[in-house]
Formats: structure tokens, C-alpha cells, sequence
């Protein structure tokens, strides 16, 4: 495959940064893909490694076959990947985590990180003018933050300015799923670096305490902090996707899995089910399986929020609804339908078997937040990037002075 060279030309610079064409990494079933289309953002190049994933992609965008790529990320050729404005990579985050026992971009799953990284540095002179990772909050802490420094230190390299925010769905769905993204932004030269001491610039709407802090405390890296506008709030609640299911419905519980289920809360717990069943309305709430003190305790959850979508490994990840009023207590699994509304794909495609489904929602992206940093962080950054170019016809190589922060000014 040949491609045409990224920075050959002022032409051929403004052409690729218009063009607002993807290169999406770690697919997975395509919700970053509706997220930044509803921003007018084109994929015209899709990369994951599961089939059971690559299935559900198929089965909800028409060119899937001439555009997603089932390899491994470690396996895939430069030459293959075509030129474009942004590359995503959502990769695994199973070593990040708890439950991959902090393993880190040495585990198995989230070393393809440096896949990624490496498809990028070998990609020269057409690598993408911007970058976009997603992953989870553990992301910033794993190692004590050194997974975090020397992910965000290999794009500084390869001639990326970063910058990172952390978005929780709650403000977009009834879900609380917390993800840490980063946007690289290849520069065409330094200017303006200098170091602002005042944490206030940092912490923000988007950027906690957590990851100010992480800022403040990293000028080894290059950053391009850019302010972004207060996220908005949700007036949807977990009642709202609910999907009402008749009572002779399979997905429904009997009532001896049901009481198993009830004994296994604290009494905190059981007396919230009390009050809920007495209501003269339906009251909805999530439940989690967890080990406490080498207990499986069932954990509810009342606040009209479902907990994080999870892969169901094991059992644990599956998430409960419980639907208790008029003297009465059901009980049942999320629906595929449900989880697709949750990460705000409401008319997604759903052809697979239940587990498969859990699977990709599990490991997806919410699709509003990602078209709100679409629309608040990339599309003005293309236009300030086009201008740049309009302004400098001809760029010098990046030259980014380590150890120092920009202050954006835009």
C-alpha cells in the first residue's frame, strides 16, 4: 500500500488536517467510531484483535470489511495503516486495574500500548498530526504514576505535546464509568514553553486534583494544556433505559435466586430493599457481587446510577438490576439493550449472544463523552492547527524542549 508522506507540503498538511479521517486502534465494537462520526469525523482504517468484537463491529457499519483489521496490534505493518488527522487507541486495561493485579504496560493485555507506539514511530513522516488514548482512571496511578510517565514520555518523543483529562459518563448517562484520555498533539516546532507554578491552572472540571497534581509534579513532560468548558450534567436516571420486560420474561429470576441474592446484603442493604418494596411505584437499583473479608457480598446501588459496565469474567463483572415496589422484589441481569444505552449507543445493533454482548459494551467507550471532546477539544484544535499551517508554510521538524510546560493561550 502506498500512502502520500504527512509534512511534504503545506498542501498536503492543511489536506490530511481537513480530511478529519481516523486510524482506531483497539476497536473493539465501534463506539469511538460513533462518537467522533457525530462530529464529523471520518474512520477509514479499524484495528482490534477479538473476533467476538470484530463480529458486532461488522454488524453495525456496512464498510467494515474493506476497513477493519482483525491482528494483533504487535503484528501490524505501517505500510497497512493508512494516512490520516487522528489515531485513537483504546487498549486493553486489564493490567492497569485492580483485577489485573497492577501488572501495568508490562502485562500482557496493556503492553500493546507500545504496539501502538511503535506503529506510530515507524510511520515517519505521515504519522497523524493528532493523537487520542482512553483507558481507566488506574491508568494515572499504576506504578505509583510511572506507567502513566513513561506512556505520555514515548509520544513527548515521537514529537507529541500532551495533555489529559478524566471524564466520568455520569455527566452524560445513568453510568459511572471514570476513563483518563490523552490528546498528543504533534508540533511543528517549540515556542513559548515556560512553567506555570499555580496548581489553580490545572485543576479543573476535567482535570481533578489527582492529575493536576500528577501535572504539576511532571515537568520532565511536555505538556499543551488546553481549557475546556464545564461538562454538562444528565437528566437521565438508570430508571430511563430500562427496558420494561414481561413478567414471564427468561431474564427475570426465580424466586429462590432471588432471596439468594437478598441474604447475601448487608443490612443496610436489606433495609434500603424495604423501603424500596413498600413504595406504591417501581424503584430501580444496580447490584455488584463482591468478596469483603472473604465474603460474597451483594453490593446496591440506589442513586438512579448504574455502576461501571464491566466484562463478565468470573461472574463478578455481570452487573443486577433490582426493580422492587407494590410489595415485590425481581430481580435480573442488565440486557444488551440496556447496556447499549448506558454507553449511549441506544440503536446499536445487537446480533450476538448475550455473553458476547456483555463483552463489548464492557469494554467500550462511552459514545457521548467521546463527541463532546470531539467537538470541545479536536475540532477547534484542527482549526487552530490549520491555522498554524496557513501561518508557517514551512515548519521546521518538532524541536520540543523537555522538562518544560505551554500555557495555552487559545
Amino acid at each position: 500500500m502506498i500512502h502520500e508522506k504527512l509534512g511534504c507540503s503545506e498542501q498536503a498538511r492543511q489536506k490530511h488536517l481537513r480530511s478529519k479521517t481516523v486510524a482506531e486502534y483497539f476497536a473493539g465494537i465501534g463506539l469511538m467510531r460513533l462518537g467522533l462520526e457525530k462530529e464529523g469525523w471520518s474512520v477509514v482504517f479499524a484495528n482490534d484483535i477479538d473476533p467476538d468484537k470484530h463480529r458486532m463491529y461488522q454488524s453495525n457499519f456496512d464498510d467494515a470489511p474493506g476497513r477493519l483489521s482483525l491482528e494483533d496490534v504487535h503484528l501490524l505493518s505501517p505500510e497497512d495503516t493508512p494516512t490520516t488527522t487522528l489515531a485513537t487507541a483504546s487498549f486493553p486495561c486489564n493490567d492497569l486495574s485492580l483485577a489485573g493485579m497492577r501488572k501495568g504496560l508490562v502485562g500482557k493485555q496493556s503492553s500493546a500500548y507500545w504496539g501502538f507506539i511503535r506503529i506510530l514511530e515507524t510511520m515517519g513522516e505521515r504519522r497523524p498530526p493528532i493523537v487520542l488514548l482512553e483507558n481507566v482512571a488506574g491508568f494515572l496511578t499504576s506504578h505509583q504514576g510511572r506507567d502513566f510517565q513513561a506512556a505520555l514520555l514515548a509520544l513527548n518523543r515521537l514529537g507529541y505535546a500532551v495533555d489529559a483529562m478524566i471524564v466520568d459518563a455520569a455527566r452524560f448517562v445513568p453510568q459511572s464509568r471514570v476513563r483518563l484520555f490523552v490528546v498528543g498533539k504533534l508540533r511543528q516546532g517549540a515556542s513559548g514553553w515556560r512553567l506555570n507554578e499555580s496548581l489553580r491552572f490545572y485543576e479543573s472540571d476535567v482535570r481533578p486534583k489527582a492529575l493536576a497534581d500528577f501535572i504539576l509534579m511532571h515537568p520532565e513532560i511536555v505538556w499543551d494544556l488546553r481549557k475546556m468548558p464545564t461538562l454538562p450534567r444528565t437528566r437521565l436516571r438508570l430508571s430511563d433505559i430500562v427496558e420494561e420486560l414481561p413478567a414471564e420474561s427468561p431474564f427475570w429470576w426465580n424466586e429462590q435466586r432471588r432471596d439468594y441474592l437478598l441474604s447475601q446484603m448487608s443490612e443496610k442493604h436489606a433495609q434500603q430493599v424495604a423501603v424500596m418494596k413498600q413504595r406504591r411505584e417501581w424503584s430501580y437499583g444496580t447490584v455488584f457481587r463482591r468478596v469483603r473479608k472473604g465474603r460474597s457480598m451483594a453490593e446496591l446501588r440506589t442513586d438512579g446510577v448504574a455502576g461501571c459496565l464491566r466484562t463478565p469474567r468470573g461472574g463478578s463483572g455481570r452487573q443486577i438490576l433490582l426493580r422492587a415496589g407494590y410489595d415485590q422484589v425481581d430481580v435480573r441481569l442488565l440486557t444488551p439493550r440496556e447496556c447499549a444505552k448506558l454507553m449511549g449507543a441506544d440503536d446499536f445493533v445487537i446480533d450476538v449472544p448475550l455473553n458476547q454482548a456483555f463483552f463489548g459494551f464492557g469494554d467500550a467507550v462511552c459514545v457521548p463523552v467521546i463527541s463532546w471532546i470531539a467537538k470541545n477539544y479536536l475540532n477547534p484544535l484542527v482549526e487552530e492547527m490549520l491555522a498554524d499551517t496557513s501561518a508557517n508554510p514551512s515548519p521546521q521538524a518538532a524541536d520540543i524542549e523537555y522538562g518544560q510546560v505551554q500555557e495555552s493561550t487559545k
